[in-house]
């Protein structure tokens, strides 16, 4: 039950040694504009029961105890606050001062979403979304950027999320394999996990070292919930339409316990890309046992199972024919929608932390966490027939208007015309929306598997399966353990030791899921009879049964296994009108792959291969200056080193153990240096930042054409091969990343916000970096190594890719005293580029095959024109928000909605990345040059209007 604050205060009437023996903790609450602040909640963590505060916004706890608190600040339509103080001997009573809270513009859920795109024919790593990355904070910059900018794939620095840490319950949740964050394992659950602790950008935090993008910390103790039911319900128009929780909440009872429950669901029959779908679910279980006043215990359960369907990336040519929510991916089977590629997982986590207050000035948390479960990828595959793919170069109206028009050529309904009137019957196809032509056609590939002839492969007599549909599976086992030590040495100074172990296992595997009417398929490389003649071709040699059916592993199955070490000690304190806060970390990782198919090219395929551990070091520093109560100069300054992630250091793991050339640790120097005001009218932050990384190591896989390759048998015979899917090794790659941050938030009237945002960079290459290829076209060199080396990739002073480079937000927020609010906002991006692909980019991009010099007539200002950085154009939107708020009696209700992009600006590509299929300088030159390239750039585009309603309802 929550205490009445005229309660509360008959303790001050006490007589005068009862009152004496405790200390008292107060404090008022205003309003931006010095007002009280009425009826706000305010929860002190380690005490049984809240507090409310009175009319004048006067609260005070009683009977407390020498220590270290926390306390959070709640109420409706006004931001979270949470503070820190300390409690010491003999202090009879300790006054907080004015507390500001400040109006939650959008408080609701908004409905942020990860988009995630699958890797498409060519292998190169699909877009993956940073919107759910972005946090809310009371920083004026990173508010805008996270609510205003983050939709539309805006990375604060240019810094891609896997420079960063998030935790749950002080658990390290980046995966080992590839430095990401499965925000889907906690999916749909934003109640439950909406208001964490964050150091933004390289600061230091309390519980990790971190890297560039933030330190997020999330806690889920049960007793910390407001008590109660809380219920939501949303409507939407984007991955998902419809979303829907409830979550009750038992507070903490005079027997020390507290429980809170909560489910989630979000669904679509068809979200906003044709073809998709979207059912995924939510589960939260948290108990808490508070022991005595000086040990809590917590557990804490989240599982999240969902399926749902991704959309494709396509090339300029289709999008100005079918649109931006083209998917290439699905198509009608029986009159219904099938998709190819379809995502399913379930990986729950299971967490107990033990909060240990050891005495006065000390405490300890302990995390232990067990994570397991599968995530499937599906997606179409083929053996000796051509890519079904609607959205495949030869399926396209470009392809069939390169040939020569009176060509005899299979076209595009599958029968035999001339290349002219194929060109025009997939012009019209395409223009018109046929989707006979336009999207998959699951009925025919059943029928071209269905009409094979029986015949013995392997002493097994069937239909070998044409087209059938495989899952990429990682069934992955994670054991985590963590603790967080504070010493309170005085009111000033504070040591912080964090530590962490995490013992990562993953089996990687596919797996046969549909055989789409076959009766098996072979475990068996199609390329192999010409890129490998008088070679076996098997993926796994020696096995017992090569003709796999539904279930079967097929084509590659390996395990990684990881374990990293890190501490991370820390020290907080104040001098003068100085705060400074370092902190510094030492960690030891151990990586190894093993194999479980003996592919036929490599010897290194199976069995456990070598262990490559790494250590890495760092340091962090905050140093804060205090001006005045309202001006504040703040520095951060970080080096460190980042071991190489498995997918780093193994860069051909489905085939082999070979590791990446020089595989060395990442370095980063990273400095910042900010001038801050905050008073109630007007909150400025102004910021240069400079960043520079050493060592990284970039892999991509895609299909080329021209690369030359030549193997040979055991008997000398040579075989030469154009084409292959290659995969491409950057090593010693050098960036920088520079710019100035500018946010500001001004009250013109007591209701009305002005709020303004500027983020101006330039993120370049520094280097030249040294490129390596591989392939299964080749198998191993002659040099006895799987990779080749092709000299520099001539990238310096070339844009990084994958955000706008500036980005400029201007906006207004209206707060009626009534508790409803409106807010609007205009958003321009510009300096958007392409990620340059490496391999075009080498003397061996430019060489002749046969004398290995420059191209005849290849001009300076010709390699130029065709190498040119591919610039994305600029683009500017408009967002509108809107609520309302009742509190009547108990009961609170809250209706928000936003619309994103209102003028459905459908022009503004958000990422892509060039393809590299013409290998070699006068193919790529051509293709460039035709009117429909064949071989263009790839992208991703924003989806038009988008809103979000959102309904909640606690009692």
């Amino acid at each position: 039950m929550i205490k009445k604050l005229s309660l509360v205060s008959l303790f001050t009437l006490f007589p005068a040694p009862y009152y004496f023996a405790q200390t008292t903790v107060f404090a008022y609450l205003k309003d931006a504009e010095g007002k009280p602040i009425e009826r706000a909640e305010v929860n002190l963590k380690g005490s049984e029961e809240d507090v409310t505060a009175d009319k004048i916004g006067y609260f005070q706890f009683v009977d407390i105890k020498p220590g270290h608190y926390q306390m959070m600040i709640t109420k409706p339509n006004y931001e979270t606050k949470i503070m820190e103080f300390d409690v010491i001997d003999d202090e009879k009573r300790k006054d907080l001062g004015n507390v500001t809270l400040y109006p939650a513009i959008i408080n609701a859920d908004q409905g942020l979403t990860i988009i995630e795109n699958e890797d498409d024919e060519d292998g190169l790593n699909g877009q993956s979304s940073t919107v759910g990355l972005l946090q809310s904070s009371q920083d004026v910059f990173s508010r805008i950027a996270a609510f205003d900018l983050g939709f539309y794939w805006f990375r604060p620095r240019g810094i891609d999320g896997r420079s960063g840490e998030t935790m749950l319950n002080g658990i390290s949740m980046i995966k080992l394999d590839n430095g990401n964050v499965d925000l889907g394992n906690w999916g749909g659950l934003n109640e439950i996990t909406r208001y964490p602790e964050i150091s933004a950008n390289h600061s230091p935090s309390e519980y990790a070292f971190g890297g560039n993008t933030s330190v997020i910390y999330k806690n889920t103790k049960a007793g910390e919930y407001r008590k109660g039911f809380q219920g939501t319900y949303s409507i939407t128009n984007r991955n998902y339409r419809n979303r829907g929780s409830l979550r009750y909440s038992s507070g903490m009872n005079k027997k020390g316990w507290a429980f809170t429950l909560m489910g989630a669901r979000r669904w679509a029959e068809e979200g906003i890309q044709e073809g998709t779908f979207y059912n995924a679910y939510g589960t939260y279980l948290g108990v808490e046992k508070r022991l005595n006043d000086e040990h809590t215990i917590t557990f804490n359960f989240i599982g999240a199972p969902y399926r749902r369907s991704t959309a494709s990336p396509s090339t300029q040519e289709i999008y100005d024919y079918r649109g931006v929510h083209y998917n290439s991916y699905w198509g009608y089977q029986n009159g219904k929608q099938r998709s190819e590629r379809i995502r399913k997982g379930f990986q729950p986590i299971f967490q107990v932390q033990d909060f240990w207050k050891i005495n006065k000035k000390s405490s300890l948390w302990t995390s232990l966490s067990y994570q397991f479960g599968k995530d499937r990828g599906s997606r179409l595959d083929w053996q000796n027939v051509q890519n079904p793919s609607p959205a495949y170069y030869k399926n396209l109206p470009s392809y069939y208007d390169s040939l020569d028009p009176n060509a005899s050529i299979m076209g595009p309904i599958g029968t035999m015309t001339t290349a002219q009137d194929a060109y025009q019957t997939s012009l019209a196809a395409w223009s018109s929306g046929d989707r006979g032509i336009t999207q998959l056609d699951w009925d025919r590939l059943y029928r071209r598997n269905t009409q094979q002839s029986s015949k013995n492969y392997y002493d097994q007599l069937g239909k070998r399966a044409l087209y059938y549909l495989v899952d990429d599976v990682s069934d992955d086992k994670i054991w985590n353990i963590a603790t967080h030590f504070i010493h309170n040495f005085n009111d000033n100074t504070k040591l912080l030791l964090n530590a962490s172990y995490q013992n990562y296992r993953s089996e990687l595997y596919r797996e046969v899921k549909d055989l789409l009417g076959a009766d098996f398929v072979l475990n068996k490389d199609p390329f192999a009879a010409t890129n490998q003649p008088g070679k076996s071709g098997l993926f796994n040699e020696g096995e017992e049964n090569v003709t796999k059916k539904v279930g079967d592993r097929m084509t590659y199955n390996y395990i990684f296994r990881r374990q990293e070490f890190k501490i991370n000690p820390g020290l907080k304190f104040s001098a003068g009108r100085f705060d400074i806060f370092i902190s510094g970390m030492a960690g030891y990782s151990n990586s190894n792959r093993e194999g479980l198919f003996s592919h036929y090219l490599y010897k290194n395929s199976k069995s456990k291969g070598q262990d490559y551990s790494f250590w890495t070091y760092g340091i962090k520093g905050q140093m804060i200056y205090r001006l005045n109560g309202r001006n504040f100069f703040v520095y951060n300054g970080a080096s460190y080193s980042q071991a190489p992630y498995l997918e780093d250091i193994f860069i051909t793991p489905r085939v082999n153990g070979a590791v990446a050339p020089n595989i060395q640790n990442m370095v980063v120097n990273a400095n910042d240096i900010s001038y801050v005001i905050s008073s109630p009218f007007f909150k400025m932050r102004l910021t240069g930042y400079l960043i520079n990384t050493n060592n990284e190591t970039s892999v991509q896989r895609f299909f080329a054409d021209g690369i030359q390759l030549s193997t040979s048998d055991g008997q000398g015979n040579e075989t030469s091969v154009q084409s292959a899917f290659v995969t491409q090794i950057m090593t010693d790659v050098k960036k920088r990343n520079l710019g100035i941050e500018l946010g500001v938030d001004v009250k013109v009237i007591p209701t009305l916000s002005l709020q303004g945002l500027a983020s101006m960079g330039q993120f370049t290459y520094q280097n030249n970096p040294i490129t390596y290829f591989a392939s299964d076209a080749a198998g191993e060199f002659a040099n006895g190594l799987s990779y080749m080396n092709v000299g520099k990739a001539y990238i310096k002073n070339y844009r990084q890719g994958g955000t706008p480079q500036k980005a400029y937000s201007l906006g207004l927020r209206y707060n009626s005293p009534k508790y409803w609010w409106f807010g609007a906002n205009w958003n321009y991006f510009d300096d958007n580029y392409l990620d340059p692909s490496a391999l075009i980019r080498t003397e061996y991009f430019i060489q002749n095959k046969n004398s290995f010099t420059p191209f005849v007539n290849l001009t300076q200002s010709e390699l130029r024109r065709v190498l040119e950085p591919n610039r994305l154009p600029s683009s500017f939107f408009f967002n509108v928000n809107l609520g309302k708020s009742w509190v009547i009696g108990k009961y609170y209700v809250l209706v928000s909605s936003t619309v994103n992009n209102i003028l459905n600006n459908r022009k503004y590509i958000t990422g892509g990345f060039e393809q590299t299929r013409n290998a070699k300088f006068p193919d790529f030159a051509k293709d460039m040059d035709r009117e429909f390239t064949l071989f263009g750039p790839k992208y991703w585009y924003t989806q038009g209007r988008s809103y979000f309603v959102n309904v909640q309802f606690r009692f």
